[in-house]
């Protein structure tokens, strides 16, 4: 299992071979051709520094909307003390109590940014219902200064965005010890697509492995060999580094983050902002996270990132509170949120910790793994929350887990679907899943478990319902629940009203690995209820 992330002040890491993942294929799916083919489009990678300060930065046009009078006041200055434990300096040499104005114009914006980290950091009020239009970049592929300070930017209807026009970049990178607070703000058109190349097809598919292990599992079941399809999630032991020590803290590529980055020791907060129509040429569309990010009240909408993380990606410690992460788009894995990725033409990157609370993931999409969702080797805890009507290509429609551990509390799975396995959640290679007081239902998969696809993983359902969901391709088994060499535990939890082209519609299990308690009911599911080897599972009524 990964190191998680919980001190981003940690020296830069030991080189050493990464770790190799292999996630689910389904062989003949035409999405993994997909992949082929937006590979061939071409994919910005490679390595490199991510940033500095000390550069030379060219005009930038300027464009304002809206009324030229903007409010021009004192304000005091807006302390912000992120999760009241963040250490400070004790000579760190107090802001002044007034915030700074920034006129509605990008040169004087950079000026002030670039001035702020020079003397401790600022509280920088941006000019109301303006679009700070930016133009040039620096060579590291910044629209803005490096934050290597406290640095706040208050705006109201304000617009930071990269010109369309422009050279690729993205907009906002939170250097090593910089945090960054962004509020009332629009982050908007960001990209990094620099560094092109054209992969061989062959490269594409290696990434991937094949099993026959499903396949046999939908022999039992269905009667169908030539055509089942075959999915299985591996993963390479990681190589130690020659001198013993292990990685601890993950690196971004520099494609990471198109329109926000917080690298390793950096942070940020953003409150009541936008960040919509990023596209990145790595991972993380919208937001990448390498070190501490807190997102409240705020939308990360219509971003895209080539590999994962349409939204959000995350490497470190994430917490997304009361917001909406919506219509975002990723090639390989996690539409909305990708917590770690597997390795693809990089090195792969362990998932952090992810908190989600009270927050909308919907209508998020991807060809590969995790339309809502996607953990690699991480932890991920979501309460009170809604994913919905997000869509994954080969497996995991709302949520794929991969050796993670997955939490969900209060949560509506509803409305996901995916070609493959796991409509509403695949869970797989080794992962631990509790599922408390959550519904499950109306999702949708052409193959198997169209509520809950469990591979070789330990599941819990407590308090919860699998209702309502299809698996309805022309082998489509286990409508509510498809376990494979894994264990699903159903702890007070209804399995009722779910439906499968091919018995069972309730809960298919290749071994004795679903234990239901007398509190549970497994009921109404079509065209039965349950089949199992060696035998039916016990409690599963008619």
């Amino acid at each position: 299992m990964s190191n998680y992330l919980t001190n981003n002040e940690a020296a830069e890491p030991a080189a050493g071979a990464k770790r190799r993942r292999k996630l689910w294929l389904v062989s003949g799916v035409a999405g993994l051709t997909g992949v082929v083919s937006l590979a061939a489009v071409g994919v910005a990678t490679g390595a490199g520094a991510v940033g500095a300060d000390g550069l030379k930065w060219a005009t930038a046009q300027v464009s304002r909307d809206g009324d030229q009078g903007a409010d021009r006041g004192d304000q005091g200055r807006d302390r912000h003390d992120y999760d009241k434990d963040r250490d400070k300096d004790k000579d760190k040499k107090d802001h002044d109590d007034r915030a700074k104005e920034v006129p509605c114009d990008t040169d004087k914006l950079i000026q002030a940014i670039t001035f702020a980290n020079q003397n401790h950091g600022a509280t920088l009020k941006l000019a109301e219902k303006c679009t700070y239009n930016l133009t040039r970049t620096d060579e590291y592929g910044n629209g803005l200064p490096v934050i290597t300070e406290d640095i706040t930017l208050k705006g109201d209807k304000t617009k930071i965005v990269r010109d369309a026009t422009a050279d690729y970049f993205r907009i906002l990178n939170v250097g090593p010890g910089g945090h960054l607070t962004l509020k009332g703000l629009t982050i908007k058109g960001g990209q990094t697509l620099n560094r092109l190349m054209a992969p061989e097809p062959a490269a594409v598919w290696s990434a991937y492995s094949t099993s026959v292990e499903t396949t046999a599992a939908a022999t039992k079941a269905g009667k169908a060999v030539a055509v089942a399809p075959r999915t299985e999630l591996k993963a390479v032991p990681k190589a130690t580094p020659k001198d013993g020590v292990s990685t601890l803290v993950e690196e971004p590529g520099f494609n990471d983050g198109a329109g926000l980055l917080v690298q390793p020791g950096g942070s940020a907060d953003l409150e009541h902002t936008e960040v919509v129509q990023n596209q990145s040429g790595g991972n993380g569309g919208g937001v990448a996270n390498f070190g501490t990010t807190r997102i409240t009240k705020s939308t990360v909408t219509e971003n895209t990132a080539f590999f994962f993380g349409g939204g959000i990606f995350n490497a470190g410690v994430l917490k997304v509170y009361e917001a909406k992460v919506k219509d975002n788009e990723a090639g390989i894995g996690g539409g909305g949120i990708a917590n770690g990725a597997a390795e693809i033409f990089t090195d792969d990157v362990d998932g952090g910790t992810v908190w989600v609370e009270k927050t909308e993931i919907t209508g998020n999409k991807t060809i590969g793994f995790g339309g809502g969702i996607l953990d690699i080797e991480g932890n991920t805890t979501v309460k009170h929350s809604t994913i919905s009507r997000n869509t994954a290509l080969v497996a995991g429609g709302g949520i794929a887990a991969a050796e993670s551990s997955l939490n969900l509390y209060g949560v509506k799975v509803e409305s996901n679907s995916t070609i493959g396995v796991g409509g509403g959640l695949a869970i797989a290679f080794g992962s631990r899943a509790t599922i408390e007081d959550t519904s499950i239902k109306d999702n949708v998969a052409a193959f198997f478990g169209a509520g809950l696809f469990n591979e070789r993983s330990i599941t819990v359902l407590r308090k919860s319902e699998v209702v309502g969901n299809r698996a309805v391709g022309p082998i489509g088994i286990g409508g509510g629940i498809f376990n494979v060499a894994g264990q699903v535990n159903l702890d007070k939890t209804k399995v009722a009203h779910n439906f499968s082209t091919r018995p069972p519609g309730g809960i298919f299990t290749t071994n004795s690995g679903v234990i239901i308690d007398d509190k549970s009911a497994v009921t109404g599911n079509r065209p039965t209820n349950c089949l199992g080897s060696p035998a039916t599972p016990p409690n599963c009524f008619g």
